[in-house]
């Protein structure tokens, strides 16, 4: 059987990138901590353009979440975009699966190509980590987007997302093991779900949700106690464009976000839009993505 993904689709998006200026780079953040990034090919940097970090969700990896965001933004903007450890081609041999030692790898990374500022636009577990590199790392980050998401999974945000759903742990519901869980996945975190035949949705298993060990510990690193949640304290202004159909982190959770962050924090619904708003809107997304950058880099 021909494995569709790796032999047909992602040489097809390493094509795509490679026509927007962008190529993969692989960095030894320290021995033992790998860290694939899609950066700007030299011949396509520039000092003068601003920085954009995009950050995935748990599923797939870097590259094949945001294409459709390289495609509209990579003219304009200089992106850099992650796989996530233990997706893609980002691995450790550490045993910290927290927040902060994702950020600081991230950031590390980030500072081998010479980025010194940059606004993070990130999705659902990502957008999390965004968060944590803005409050770590406020002289680089000038600006947090966030989509799906919490400033700090706790687990009474935690338990009343999953009860949204109808699943009992986040393993569960973000790493099927069988064609039929990722059918169930697609259709709550999308309002238009892709319609897979059974061959295709094997091979998609097969090729996205690899490290199933290493990335439910993450899973289970990602919520905290309610007891350990810190003041929201951020230097930078915060957006949040949020599908309006949202049914995992539903719009209270945004909204709560808001008053949480008071005028620190813009708040944006998407209409028609589900949990995954950068591709069911993609062309509304990324014009309004566009239009805060604008205003940040004025």
């Amino acid at each position: 059987m021909v494995k569709i993904f790796a032999a047909v689709v992602k040489p097809m998006v390493r094509v795509m990138m490679k026509a927007y200026g962008m190529k993969p780079k692989l960095v030894e953040i320290e021995p033992g901590t790998m860290i694939r990034f899609w950066i700007p090919c030299k011949s396509k940097t520039n000092p003068a353009k601003p920085n954009v970090v995009f950050l995935h969700g748990f599923a797939t990896d870097g590259i094949f979440n945001w294409q459709s965001q390289v495609e509209a933004l990579s003219g304009k903007y200089s992106v850099y975009v992650p796989d996530l450890l233990f997706f893609g081609a980002s691995t450790t041999n550490k045993p910290e699966r927290s927040m902060e030692f994702h950020a600081e790898c991230l950031v590390k990374g980030l500072k081998s190509f010479g980025v010194e500022k940059f606004t993070v636009a990130g999705l659902s577990y990502g957008a999390t980590l965004g968060f944590k590199m803005g409050k770590l790392y406020p002289e680089m980050v000038q600006c947090i987007v966030a989509s799906g998401t919490a400033i700090e999974l706790t687990e009474s945000i935690s338990r009343v997302s999953l009860q949204n759903i109808g699943y009992s742990s986040w393993s569960e519901f973000l790493m099927p093991d069988s064609t039929k869980g990722l059918t169930a996945f697609f259709s709550i975190a999308s309002q238009k779900p892709p319609s897979l035949p059974e061959f295709a949705a094997k091979d998609f298993l097969k090729e996205f949700f690899g490290n199933r060990k290493e990335r439910d510990e993450l899973l289970k690193a990602w919520v905290i106690n309610d007891n350990d949640v810190g003041p929201y304290n951020y230097s930078q202004k915060v957006y949040l464009l949020w599908g309006e159909n949202d049914k995992i982190f539903k719009k209270q959770v945004a909204e709560n976000i808001k008053r949480q962050l008071g005028e620190q924090a813009n708040l944006e619904f998407i209409k028609d839009a589900g949990h995954l708003v950068h591709s069911d809107q993609a062309s509304e997304y990324n014009q309004r993505l566009k239009n805060i950058l604008a205003s940040v880099n004025k």
